[in-house]
């Protein structure tokens, strides 16, 4: 084994503008306007297609494929022995060219009773540029309230009932499922998440979508609203979703922990972190990357990396900016 670079995987469409940013980030030609996403090391594909969003090796499997194959070597004996042959991950690049619409994606056991997935979407949002984004109701909504605005096209009004956060490069925002949210227009992020593609939309106007028709999971606006949390937070409540320039081992609230983790590694020389499935990108500079059982790679800014459990402990050599990305431990 070795750590495989991956190219840009952009599913074509998205319903919201976006791309530029991807481009520039990974010093790659400029792409359509519709281009937002960037789906990483993925074993996921888009929700109600055959297999839209999926991850190819060079040799030309596709990664899902491959850990499906042999899920021990890509994902270790205790992984496998706690989740099976599930990497329990999805990472992308997201680049919002205009506001995203109003949304919420569901909880695992909702999701498990409604559309048999095996999981839910928590998700967590890494900052890489600034601006505003919305998350969680500052202001409980009844479900009867939130089916007549969504039914009459109102969605955008739940922004003023939501907490706006403004947001600047190397802050972590956790989403937890159920929790309806947006990011704003300019904003870049590293998104990590559940490894499924379901959402539930309040607001289509403007986006590329029959909000009525594919809106709701195919279950109808007043099923698929029961997957969304109506609750109310304080501010301070809020604020403990937030984790704010962290270079560690867990830039992401003690929450999000049961889905994922993420970590923030400086290389200023060298540095050394764990081995185990994972995902890596430079966020700025250069590196090598060598593993206990590979030969040195060379990266720079932009470069997406999976390495497998048996490439074995991580060494970084160079002046970069470095994200990880794991499964849950």
């Amino acid at each position: 084994m070795a750590p495989v670079i991956l190219p840009a995987n952009q599913p074509d469409n998205r319903i919201f503008a976006g791309g530029a940013r991807l481009a520039a980030f990974r010093s790659d030609p400029q792409c359509s306007s519709r281009l937002g996403e960037d789906w990483i090391a993925s074993t996921t594909c888009c929700f109600g297609t055959a297999g839209i969003g999926y991850s190819r090796l060079p040799d030309g499997q596709l990664l899902h494929e491959a850990i499906t194959a042999d899920p021990e070597k890509w994902l270790g004996p205790d992984h496998l022995a706690k989740y099976g042959a599930d990497t329990k991950l999805l990472v992308k690049l997201l680049d919002a060219g205009q506001r995203l619409p109003v949304h919420a994606h569901p909880h695992a056991d909702w999701a498990k009773q409604h559309l048999g997935r095996n999981h839910g979407k928590a998700e967590a949002w890494y900052i890489l540029t600034p601006g505003s984004v919305w998350l969680g109701l500052k202001e409980t909504v009844q479900p009867d309230q939130l089916l007549s605005l969504v039914e009459a096209e109102r969605g955008a009004e739940l922004l003023d009932r939501m907490h706006k956060f403004d947001v600047v490069p190397h802050q972590t925002l956790y989403v937890p499922p159920g929790t309806l949210h947006a990011i704003g227009e300019g904003v870049m992020v590293v998104e990590l998440q559940e490894p499924e593609d379901m959402s539930i939309l309040c607001e289509w106007e403007g986006f590329d979508i029959d909000g009525k028709k594919d809106g709701h999971l195919g279950l109808g606006f007043p099923a698929a609203l029961t997957g969304v949390d109506y609750r109310a937070r304080t501010r301070e409540q809020a604020d403990l979703w937030v984790t704010r320039d962290l270079v560690s081992e867990s830039v992401c609230s003690a929450e999000s922990q049961e889905y994922f983790r993420l970590e923030r590694v400086c290389v200023q020389g060298s540095a050394d972190t764990a081995p185990g499935f994972a995902i890596l990108i430079v966020l700025e500079g250069k590196i090598s990357l060598q593993t206990s059982k590979s030969e040195p790679v060379s990266l720079a800014k932009g470069s997406t990396v999976v390495i497998a459990f048996e490439d074995g402990s991580i060494h970084l050599d160079g002046d970069a900016d470095v994200l990880i990305a794991r499964p849950p431990q």
